[in-house]
């Protein structure tokens, strides 16, 4: 695919603006009169640019490299989805290529727009989803104003859309960075030594990790527990070690040429927080090795090679094996891992399984970090 080159970045923001603007101005009778339905309109507009520019945190360079980056990712599916008579994406396509996407390269599965299965996995558009209804109320009401009227979303309407779906869901990332700086002892306004960032980021992972039922507040019986955790839970406090330290080498690899050798690193807030939306991002994919690690499990149980599990096998799992397995009937059959049909009794269809909700190991306010399907990536594939 050819890149426009140039400040693309400002090119999407105004794709979606003018989107959004012009949709309200021709499908809402609240903007076609004189006075203040003109202001709202261009309220919307506004808020909408100022979504979008938090997106370009980094710089405009930074800026136009990630939305070059995410239309990289989804041009293909847009293309293969059926459109309008405006040759524009509906909001089923819009539903779809949203989910697709963030499930396909973070592992996150934003409430709201869950495969079957997954607990209140009703909601049929974007613009039902809980982060935009909280976050940007004017994004929504763009949103019905161009389903009314039938609009749709193009390519780059699409691109800004993720960006800043993205970049709402990421802020919420700082929220709990704050509280670990708080839980710790730390002042976002102080640099932070090498040492505190490293104690700062496995609380955030810890914190993230607990999700919904994390303490926020409770520094001395947070520290408590990041103490016993640290001595007791072995390789899996390793992985969060090496995780985070991974991140901060990353990081400071990216800015060696802003730094001096001959200082010992100091990391503002600022700092932090690029470290951890670097985090966010790779986390899903990062966590998936253990979603392998179950599937090569179920796999050893299937004696035909066929995908399915017999169900006695399922639950019979002896003391030794890793994972144990205690999911009912009713909740297999709820996402579609239950099968009936095959002689010799029924089985657990391992593909299915392994996308249900109770392998979700994260979940916060606005989305989940769940297996990656590889169902997916396969369909993806077929797309190009």
């Amino acid at each position: 695919m050819a890149k426009a080159g140039g400040n693309k970045s400002i090119a999407y923001l105004a794709a979606l603006s003018f989107f959004m603007f012009s949709s309200a101005v021709s499908a809402s009778p609240s903007v076609r009169g004189a006075g203040d339905s003109r202001i709202s309109a261009e309220n919307i507009q506004s808020r909408l640019t100022e979504a979008l520019e938090s997106v370009m945190r980094g710089g405009e360079d930074a800026g136009a490299k990630h939305l070059e980056t995410i239309e990289a990712h989804i041009w293909q599916t847009y293309q293969a989805l059926p459109k309008n008579d405006l040759g524009r994406l509906p909001p089923k396509g819009v539903r779809y290529l949203v989910h697709n996407y963030f499930a396909r390269e973070h592992g996150w599965v934003i409430k709201g727009l869950e495969p079957l299965g997954h607990q209140d996995a009703n909601v049929s558009a974007v613009h039902d989803l809980s982060v935009l209804q909280d976050k940007a109320p004017a994004l929504v009401e763009s949103l019905l104003e161009a389903r009314r009227a039938d609009h749709g979303l193009s390519l780059s309407d699409m691109v800004a859309m993720v960006a800043a779906l993205e970049r709402l869901i990421l802020d919420e990332s700082l929220t709990i960075l704050e509280a670990a700086y708080s839980l710790n002892l730390l002042t976002p306004e102080e640099p932070l030594i090498e040492d505190d960032l490293h104690s700062v980021l496995q609380s955030y992972l810890l914190l993230f990790k607990q999700g919904l039922k994390a303490n926020l507040v409770d520094g001395a019986k947070h520290r408590q527990w990041k103490s016993f955790v640290a001595n007791r839970a072995g390789q899996g406090w390793r992985q969060i070690v090496d995780f985070e330290s991974d991140a901060v080498k990353n990081y400071d690899f990216a800015k060696n040429h802003k730094s001096n050798p001959f200082e010992k690193p100091s990391y503002t807030f600022q700092d932090a927080s690029q470290i951890v939306e670097g985090m966010a991002h790779s986390y899903g994919k990062w966590q998936n090795q253990e979603c392998h690690e179950m599937k090569d499990a179920l796999m050893s149980m299937d004696p035909d090679g066929t995908g399915r599990v017999p169900l006695s096998r399922f639950y019979g799992t002896s003391q030794t094996d890793i994972y144990h397995f205690t999911e009912g009937k009713e909740y297999l059959s709820q996402v579609g891992a239950y099968d009936e049909s095959a002689a010799g009794g029924p089985r657990v269809r391992i593909a299915n399984y392994m996308l249900g909700p109770s392998n979700c190991i994260a979940s916060s306010t606005y989305y989940s970090i769940c297996c990656i399907s590889e169902c997916e990536s396969l369909l993806n594939q077929l797309e190009a």
